[in-house]
C-alpha cells in the first residue's frame, strides 16, 4: 500500500501511461463503518489509498487486478452483501464502482517530423493513446518531446513498422514519396493495423494505388488505406488544421471500434436504489 492519494497516484500513472482502477464505495446499507465516496486506485501490485482496508478492500483488489489483465475498458459496478464472508461483523451491503483509467486506447506510430508531425503529435499525446514519434533525421524533431511520446531516430525507417504491435494505428506524413510508398507497402503487407493514414491528395493516392497494385496487392488491402486522411469537414491546408483533421478520425474511429464492447458487472440501475436510479 503506498502512502500516496489516489488522486495524486491518478495523476502520477498518467503521466506514465500506465493503466489502473479507480475504486469508489458508492453505495452504503446497513451499520457498517465505510465511508461512501471512499477511493482507492489499484495499479500493479500497488494499491493508493484505501477504502477502508479489510477483506473488501483485499477481494476489490482482486477485482481491480482481474480488470486490468483482461484490458477491460468500461466501467464496473460490484454489489458486496457484507457479514462473514467479508470478515464484517455485521450485516449489510456495499457497492463499488470500478473504473478503468490510463490504458491506451490506440499505439501510434508517427513516421515524419516535418510540420504537420509537429503539429500533430502533441495533439496524440494529450490523448489516451501511445505514441512512438519515428524520424530518420534527429534535427527535425522539437528540442522538447511531448511527455509520454518516444522519440526514435532510425536512418532505416522502414524497419520500425514491424516494431509495432498487431492493432496499431500507423500514420504516414514524410518528405520523401519513395519512402511513403515503402512504407506503405510494409505496413500493407502486415494487414494487422487498426488504421492507416498517408498524408497526401486523391492524385498521390491513385498513383500509389496502381504502384501496390503492381507489386501483387489485393485491392481490398489497399482499400484500407486512408488518403487524403482526416475529417473531410475539417478544411484548410495549414498544419494545425491537418493535425486537428488526423487527430479527429483517429479519435473517431478508436471511440468506434472500443465502444462495440461492454464488459463484466451489472448495470449502474440494477445496483444503485430506486432513490438513486435517473
Amino acid at each position: 500500500m503506498s502512502h500516496m492519494t489516489w488522486i495524486d497516484a491518478l495523476a502520477e500513472l498518467r503521466q506514465r501511461h500506465e493503466p489502473c482502477v479507480l475504486v469508489t464505495i458508492v453505495e452504503e446499507r446497513g451499520s457498517t463503518p465505510r465511508n461512501a465516496g471512499a477511493k482507492m486506485v489499484v495499479a500493479g501490485e500497488w494499491l493508493y489509498d484505501t477504502i477502508g482496508g479489510g477483506h473488501l478492500e483485499h477481494k476489490a483488489a482482486q477485482i481491480a487486478r482481474e480488470m486490468l489483465q483482461s484490458g477491460a475498458r468500461e466501467p464496473r459496478l460490484e454489489r458486496f452483501a457484507l457479514g462473514a464472508s467479508l470478515g464484517q461483523c455485521c450485516g449489510g451491503a456495499t457497492v463499488l464502482l470500478f473504473e478503468p483509467m490510463g490504458r491506451a486506447l490506440a499505439q501510434i506510430a508517427v513516421f515524419g517530423a516535418g510540420h504537420v508531425g509537429r503539429a500533430l503529435v502533441p495533439l496524440l499525446a494529450a490523448l489516451p493513446c501511445r505514441v512512438r514519434w519515428i524520424d530518420s533525421r534527429e534535427r527535425e524533431f522539437p528540442e522538447i518531446v511531448p511527455a509520454g511520446v518516444e522519440k526514435v531516430v532510425n536512418d532505416e525507417v522502414v524497419e520500425e513498422v514491424a516494431r509495432m504491435p498487431a492493432g496499431a494505428y500507423f500514420i504516414v506524413m514524410t518528405h520523401d514519396h519513395p519512402l511513403d510508398l515503402e512504407l506503405s507497402a510494409a505496413i500493407l503487407g502486415r494487414n494487422d493495423f487498426a488504421y492507416y493514414g498517408l498524408i497526401g491528395s486523391k492524385s498521390k493516392r491513385a498513383r500509389f494505388e496502381h504502384r501496390l497494385y503492381q507489386r501483387g496487392f489485393a485491392p481490398e488491402i489497399v482499400q484500407r488505406m486512408r488518403c487524403p486522411m482526416g475529417l473531410p469537414e475539417v478544411k484548410g491546408k495549414l498544419p494545425m488544421e491537418i493535425a486537428i483533421s488526423v487527430a479527429g478520425e483517429v479519435i473517431a474511429h478508436y471511440n468506434a471500434h472500443f465502444g462495440e464492447k461492454r464488459q463484466g458487472g451489472e448495470s449502474v440501475a440494477r445496483l444503485l436504489p430506486a432513490s438513486r436510479r435517473g
